[in-house]
């Protein structure tokens, strides 16, 4: 659903201009440094990048998921690590109030989101629950007008620049299912959170994880999402739903950018004495990307309009995000087959590709994780 094309014409200008003009240029350093200037993040506050999601009444740009999808398609036109930074914030970390917060919450929160003031992150994984969310062992007991909170978050994304996280805890430790579970809202100032030292990563240097160890950690009640226990993993499975699609938005884009340059490079560089681009095998790879990214980018569109007209999009929404990142992974691995040696060396850039996207097929719900959501949807649907 696009409420205003003109509008929406303008921010997609905008956000290529800045994809073309800021960031491609600087993917190199950010690749070396492992750190995003601060220029470019103070831009990316400026384009409203920090609030496409948060609903116009706090702040925020308050894009449809079709126009979502739309901007996440033109910043997969350069290095995913830039929109690391700020993917955290419009999707998983700030959706939990905005789909289950109360009204105080949302006032309180979502207006500092939406400017980047604060950056939210997601803390749902653990060292031995990642895939199976309900089996977290991360504890919040209520202690009178608090809650205690202890345990261990891993590879969360942006938490040594989180201003607060979204957190899944159990409030009822004799509830070892998804009804135990309940979420909160914890500003990373709070005594007994520790930051762990950010992660040594195969690809998307200047996109930082670490782990979040809360020792001890009281959190006022009032931070309870919705003031309801209980609650906290139906809240994460709303989230994770629509960041699929966000994410599978993201593989298309990307998957565009590698198409796009080796194909370039396909038609300069010179053997036997034509273009690589007229030899018959490295056409096939091209044309099977080509075919490739045509069905992923009809698919993410077509799931984000069911999504946009209130349907349950569950399934959809898992399919996306298995085709996408899984065709991601098969166009980076053909892009570096097309480059050849030139493939395999830094200067060319898309070894570092290679690596990056290698991570969409694992976050936001691993490839086996969506086969289980599709595989159980379908015969549930099959058996009512």
């Amino acid at each position: 659903m696009i409420r205003d094309p003109q509008t929406l014409e303008a921010l997609l200008d905008a956000v290529n201009r800045f994809v073309r003009e800021r960031l491609v240029p600087a993917e190199a350093l950010v690749a070396e440094t492992d750190e995003i200037p601060d220029d470019i993040v103070r831009e990316m506050k400026e384009l409203g990048l920090f609030g496409l999601t948060v609903p116009e009444e706090y702040g925020g740009l308050g894009v449809t998921m079709e126009e979502e999808v739309m901007v996440m398609l033109a910043m997969g036109q350069t290095s995913p690590c830039f929109r690391s930074l700020f993917g955290t914030t419009v999707g998983i970390g700030s959706q939990g109030i905005l789909f289950d917060g109360t009204e105080a919450q949302k006032k309180k929160y979502l207006p500092r989101l939406a400017t980047g003031e604060l950056i939210a992150s997601f803390a749902l994984t653990e060292p031995e629950a990642g895939s199976d969310a309900a089996s977290l062992r991360t504890t919040a007991i209520r202690e009178g007008d608090h809650y205690i909170v202890n345990g261990t978050k891993r590879f969360i994304t942006n938490a040594p620049h989180a201003g607060i996280f979204t957190l899944m805890a159990r409030t009822n430790p004799q509830d070892k299912g998804a009804g135990g579970v309940s979420a909160f809202i914890v500003e990373a100032n709070t005594p007994g959170i520790t930051i762990g030292l950010k992660d040594r990563k195969m690809g998307q240097r200047g996109a930082h994880t670490a782990d979040v160890i809360f020792e001890n950690c009281k959190v006022p009640v009032s931070q309870l999402i919705g003031d309801r226990e209980g609650q906290g993993f139906k809240t994460a499975m709303k989230v994770l739903e629509k960041g699929r699609i966000h994410i599978a938005a993201i593989c298309v884009g990307v998957a565009e950018r590698m198409q796009r340059d080796a194909l370039n490079y396909a038609i300069e560089r010179k053997q036997f004495g034509q273009p690589i681009a007229e030899f018959q095998l490295v056409q096939a790879m091209l044309a099977d990307n080509q075919a490739e990214i045509y069905a992923a980018r009809c698919m993410v569109i077509d799931a984000a309009r069911q999504r946009d007209e209130g349907r349950n999009v569950s399934t959809e929404a898992s399919c996306c995000k298995l085709f996408a990142s899984e065709m991601c992974g098969r166009v980076a691995d053909r892009a570096v087959q097309i480059f050849g040696g030139a493939g395999y060396i830094a200067d060319y850039g898309i070894e570092r590709f290679y690596r990056d996207v290698r991570l969409f097929r694992l976050y936001e719900g691993t490839t086996q994780i969506q086969q289980i959501v599709i595989a159980r949807n379908l015969v549930r649907e099959a058996t009512r």
